[in-house]
């Protein structure tokens, strides 16, 4: 399935996506646990469980674009806190 998403969203801060994808599964589980509560769901589901934007979005009750903002969040403390 593919798991790009069309949704007219831009941010000025960009995370650092090669060292989320560097870490292993277990510390982005901690990582994602040390996140704000409305922030983990989203980024368990996209980032340690893999799921479609749409089905994440579905099972949360939100729109994807707030989907999109909130996992691009947690990948920007998630980026911070290994700087």
């Amino acid at each position: 399935m593919d798991r790009e998403f069309d949704l007219d969203v831009t941010f000025e801060q960009q995370a650092d996506e090669q060292l989320i994808a560097s870490l292993s599964p277990e510390k982005l589980s901690k990582h994602i646990q040390n996140l704000p509560q409305d922030l983990i769901d989203a980024a368990t589901g996209i980032l340690i469980e893999r799921r479609t934007y749409s089905d994440v979005s579905q099972s949360l009750g939100i729109r994807q674009q707030e989907l999109v903002r909130a996992v691009h969040r947690a990948k920007l403390l998630i980026s911070e806190s290994q700087n």
